[in-house]
């Protein structure tokens, strides 16, 4: 079982939705030491939190140092009656193959190890035909969840035995319409925050004995989000604050409330660090409540800090590889949401290459089978140049 096909079959069978594995680390961890990998399982665990399973399988001792990074945890299946094909049957049909996962991003991680056993087999063993060189997987089972025993401890994990990574190829489905017209070279950061806004409670019949914090969180709402955080920079599109929720906690009509509350988030690009934005935020918002309304912002922990690896050697020999097997050129893009990359970033430089994510999260997730035959080829050829 080498192929990228039946080895995404095999992990989609596995109902790896966080943070169980349910045995999806196994068929890879029982793959790899199969061919010559050193590998190693490790748990995380916190207060507060499940624990978590990790993988991390490593070939060679020398660099350079390519890590094939990805997670086996899965979202849920949602009501599995609505699904054509079963969510965790691995079914192959019509040339595509369907079930939770096979999208984001089991059949990534896949095409990476097939990439890799194929790269070996023709190699002698070895990463290099001359002995140097080292490939290892990163594979966590909590990337889509709270990603705290996860990628982040495993990094910490490897660093603390002494080993450094060269750069990271992170098999997240970063193609858009077609495979290969996009690699994802940066991500925004994310920080969130509540905004309070204090007032005195009464009765609505005698409004000169309370103070309403309703029109005044309204008010203060439209001036944070309408003025932009920035216009945005040479790798990045512009900032953005959004308001996703107010409320008042309060379920009587005759009752002025005494607090309200609107929770929002920030997408920020490189034109921000975590602390200038909250600065900057901060100041508009004292300067919007002025000296009459009582407000404050309590802002969430983040470990989603804005990245980007730019353009060089490394992006300029996925860029080759991609071209050779499906004839185009792909866009370097900071678009979406946040990734694992966040972590591995500040470790070595990481590109996120994978699937078509169409169908990710979605009912009948799925993947063209012509589509893993070429990610597999494209890794192939990154391999080939990497360790030229």
């Amino acid at each position: 079982m080498t192929d990228a096909l039946s080895i995404a079959q095999a992990l989609i069978r596995c109902p790896s939705v966080t943070p169980a594995d349910a045995g999806a680390l196994g068929v890879l961890e029982e793959l790899l030491k199969a061919h010559g990998f050193e590998t190693h399982r490790v748990t995380f665990s916190e207060v507060g939190t499940a624990d978590v399973d990790n993988l991390y399988a490593r070939i060679g001792s020398e660099a350079p140092h390519l890590t094939f990074a990805g997670h086996t945890d899965v979202v849920p299946a949602g009501d599995e009656s609505a699904w054509r094909h079963g969510a965790f049957y691995g079914e192959v049909k019509d040339g595509f193959l369907y079930g939770r996962g096979a999208v984001d991003m089991k059949g990534g991680i896949a095409c990476g190890v097939a990439a890799v056993l194929e790269h070996l087999a023709a190699h002698g063993g070895r990463p290099r035909a001359d002995g140097n060189g080292s490939i290892s997987f990163l594979i966590t089972g909590d990337e889509e969840d709270v990603s705290v025993n996860g990628t982040v401890k495993l990094l910490q994990w490897v660093a603390a035995r002494g080993e450094t990574f060269d750069h990271c190829v992170l098999g997240e489905p970063s193609s858009q319409q077609v495979l290969g017209d996009c690699i994802k070279v940066g991500r925004r950061g994310s920080q969130s925050g509540t905004l309070h806004v204090e007032g005195r409670q009464g009765h609505v019949a005698y409004p000169q004995r309370a103070a309403n914090p309703v029109p005044d969180i309204a008010r203060l709402i439209v001036a944070l989000a309408d003025e932009p955080l920035d216009q945005g920079s040479r790798q990045f599109q512009p900032s953005n604050l959004e308001f996703t929720s107010v409320d008042v906690g309060n379920s009587a009509t005759n009752v002025i409330p005494g607090q309200a509350r609107a929770k929002f988030n920030i997408r920020y690009n490189d034109c921000h660090s975590q602390q200038s934005l909250r600065a900057l935020v901060e100041a508009r918002l004292a300067k919007a409540a002025g000296d009459r309304i009582r407000a404050r912002i309590e802002w969430l922990p983040s470990n989603s800090n804005v990245f980007l690896t730019r353009p060089g050697p490394f992006t300029d020999l996925a860029i080759a590889a991609i071209e050779e097997v499906t004839g185009r050129t792909p866009e370097l893009s900071t678009t979406g949401g946040t990734s694992d990359g966040r972590f591995i970033s500040s470790y070595c430089p990481v590109i996120e290459f994978g699937l078509l994510g169409q169908t990710m999260h979605q009912v009948d997730e799925r993947a063209s089978i012509e589509d893993i035959e070429k990610l597999t080829r494209i890794y192939r050829g990154i391999l080939a140049r990497y360790f030229a």
